[in-house]
């Protein structure tokens, strides 16, 4: 028997097919964290006590921090150790952060063990994918590469309503509790998938200063962003400091990494055109997005009065056409030039979020269904032009360093588009309440006033004048809070409208006939990039 056709008998042997489901579940189960923590953060926040709302955010930017910086750490200990022995023990750690979340009863608490849950969750995600391919025989693996990307999208599609469900009936730490045994499950079942199992082992020397210096980069800028609003920001004397070593840490790490043979992150690749272009796209789209996904689904809870379970549910809506649309994308982005896939998807985005902005009325958002469809469709169209753009070009390993330093950028730019967000709600709150309050006080507009015939109906059912001040005032508050919301949706959409246009000063990007390895290493990097 020919070694294909031994490969083509182990794919429907009971070892593929278990190896398939765990690899599955293990990218399942990191991915799932992300996201559905989202919908349960105000419980956290509420149940961890004595700390601003706010406080919550710095949990899931600091995950996120730690998540892209997990991709770098995975290529060294991959090489030296072997992928499945690293993929092992990085589930043990992701157990053991799991339960420390799960058991935290301190925001300090929390928050280092979600650090320590994104970072080994990180080193697990290129791991999954390479392992995954290679059980696959030479003419599957583009089949294999699709089933991985399969697994990508369900938890991010279905995570926050999940995550909303077992924090409304289970309570928030029950998420960490499913994560640890799961983990576990994982952890076990790969010591013995892969037992007895050899692999290469490559002494590569390991640039410990690089990764050190974007790790105090990335940290001292992801803490200036999250204690802004909260400390005052510059009047600080924590955040000025940081600001010094951010200032002083960015030139050394450039000069750094530029002279290493193997950098934590490849700053050569920033000399393609296509790759700086598309990678700025990558980071502008993905802070709108993670940034307005996360901001919504928590003010849905705490303007709105939603449930978790019911803000998760209102995110479903963009799993009937934005599944759908990524397999079709994949399609379409071979035959035409991405820029114009890229381009339109960003003019849509824009469309979207205006339409979003436009949503003045705490009552109105039963009517979100249609605007959350149209935003799955261009979520799911929105990775691959722009994968494909950054790659354009490129070719062998510079292709799989280009996806991992597009991975890592990219995520950081969602972590702090979360709190970007949150930064221009705080912003634009205090200039809405006090706009609102004006109009009322001063009763500018009779016929806009709503407020004044809510008044004047509290009056009729004889409400005592205080408790009439109070109502309005909270009233008042929530209408300042959604205008507020609006703001960032509307900021948003011109920062597509910009994407739309930036995508234009790439060189055009028709996909060339590759050879099937060729082609194969390069559906392989885009997955790899196509992380929510």
């Amino acid at each position: 028997m020919t070694t294909c056709d031994h490969q083509e008998t182990r794919c429907f042997g009971w070892h593929f097919i278990l190896l398939n489901l765990m690899l599955g579940l293990a990218h399942i189960v990191v991915l799932f964290n992300a996201g559905s923590y989202v919908a349960l953060e105000p419980h956290a926040v509420g149940n961890l006590g004595g700390v601003l709302p706010s406080f919550g955010r710095w949990a899931q930017t600091n995950f996120m921090i730690a998540l892209a910086l997990g991709f770098p750490l995975a290529r060294w200990l991959s090489d030296r150790y072997g992928e499945p022995r690293v993929l092992s023990v990085a589930f043990i750690a992701y157990a053991v952060a799991s339960a420390l979340c799960a058991t935290a009863d301190s925001i300090a608490g929390f928050v280092s063990a979600r650090i320590l849950l994104g970072l080994a969750g990180g080193v697990t995600l290129p791991l999954s994918q390479s392992l995954l391919i290679k059980e696959y025989p030479d003419h599957l693996k583009s089949l294999g590469l699709a089933i991985w990307g399969f697994f990508t999208l369900m938890p991010f599609t279905l995570g926050l309503a999940t995550g909303g469900w077992l924090a409304d009936h289970w309570g928030w730490r029950a998420l960490f509790y499913l994560t640890t045994l799961l983990a576990l499950f994982i952890a076990a079942l790969a010591v013995a998938l892969f037992h007895g199992k050899r692999h290469d082992v490559r002494h590569e020397p390991f640039d410990l200063v690089g990764f050190v210096l974007l790790a105090v980069i990335f940290g001292g800028l992801q803490t200036i962003l999250n204690g802004g609003n909260d400390f005052d920001w510059f009047d600080d004397p924590l955040l000025r400091g940081m600001l010094v070593v951010v200032i002083v840490a960015v030139p050394i790490w450039i000069v750094w990494e530029l002279g290493e043979r193997r950098p934590a992150m490849d700053l050569r690749l920033f000399a393609h055109r296509n790759f700086s272009v598309g990678l700025l796209c990558l980071g502008l789209g993905f802070l709108s997005i993670q940034g307005l996904l996360s901001l919504f689904v928590v003010q849905l809870q705490m303007l709105m009065g939603y449930s978790s379970e019911l803000a998760g549910l209102v995110f479903l809506p963009m799993l009937l056409l934005g599944m759908p649309m990524i397999a079709l994308m994949h399609e379409i982005a071979k035959r035409l030039d991405v820029r114009w896939l890229a381009c339109l998807n960003g003019l849509g985005f824009a469309a979207t979020f205006y339409w979003i902005g436009l949503y003045d009325d705490p009552h109105s958002y039963d009517q979100i269904f249609w605007p959350m469809v149209l935003e799955g469709v261009f979520l799911g169209s929105f990775f691959t032009p722009l994968t494909v753009l950054t790659l354009h070009g490129l070719s062998g390993e510079q292709m799989l360093r280009a996806a991992e330093t597009a991975n890592i950028l990219r995520i950081a730019a969602g972590a702090m588009g979360i709190t970007w967000q949150g930064i221009v709600v705080f912003r634009r709150l205090p200039f809405h309440q006090l706009h609102l309050s004006d109009r009322f006080g001063g009763r500018i507009s009779a016929s806009y006033d709503a407020l004044n015939q809510f008044t004047a109906k509290l009056e009729a059912l004889g409400f005592d004048p205080a408790m009439i001040q109070r109502k309005v005032q909270l009233t008042i508050k929530q209408a300042a809070g959604i205008l507020a919301l609006n703001d960032a949706f509307l900021l948003s959409s011109y920062l597509c409208l910009g994407m739309a246009a930036l995508v234009w000063f790439a060189h055009s990007s028709r996909v060339p006939v590759l050879k099937q390895a060729e082609a194969v290493r390069e559906l392989q990097a885009e997955e790899l990039m196509e992380q929510p």
